[in-house]
């Protein structure tokens, strides 16, 4: 399946603002996770993993991309609070989450919601959903999807 068209503003991962879309993605392999609140903690214990595993997936030319609703200032707060090293894109109306299937009726607490489904997706060069991951757990998530990624992208890059 081939990603849906999107340009969504955030923090790159220097830190520094960009405007990201589905084109720029092209030509690299590219980890798009999709996560609910900046500085909770599921999402920070996510955010961190990713981050301390970033050289592994660069090793591999895989880019890591975090999506939440969150403003680009949230996430600036949130990437220099936990010294993230990935870069974090802000879906204000969740109109990228909804396209990717991220978005939706969920349990919580015992109760039927509608909100995030924490989801991670693997994206060719070429622009196609090659392995997606969804309602996981946070913690323990990037080394599993590092471990997965090494047998699919092994020497493609």
């Amino acid at each position: 399946m081939k990603i849906p068209e999107f340009q969504l503003r955030g923090i790159d991962e220097e830190g520094r603002e960009v405007t990201l879309s589905s084109q720029d993605l092209r030509g690299r392999w590219t980890i798009i996770y999709f996560y609910p609140r900046d500085n909770t903690p599921g999402c920070t214990t996510e955010a961190k993993e990713f981050s301390a595993l970033r050289d592994e997936f660069d090793k591999l030319g895989v880019r890591i991309i975090g999506i939440s609703r969150q403003s680009v200032e949230s996430h600036k707060r949130f990437r220099e609070k936990h010294g993230l090293r990935i870069a974090l894109l802000s879906d204000p109306d969740a109109a990228v989450h909804k396209a990717f299937g991220a978005w939706g009726k969920k349990r919580m607490y015992g109760r039927e919601v509608e909100g995030v489904i924490r989801s991670t997706f693997l994206v060719s060069p070429e622009g196609q959903i090659v392995k997606e991951w969804k309602n996981v757990r946070a913690k323990g998530h990037a080394a599993r999807v590092l471990e997965e990624i090494k047998e699919i992208v092994g020497g493609k890059k």
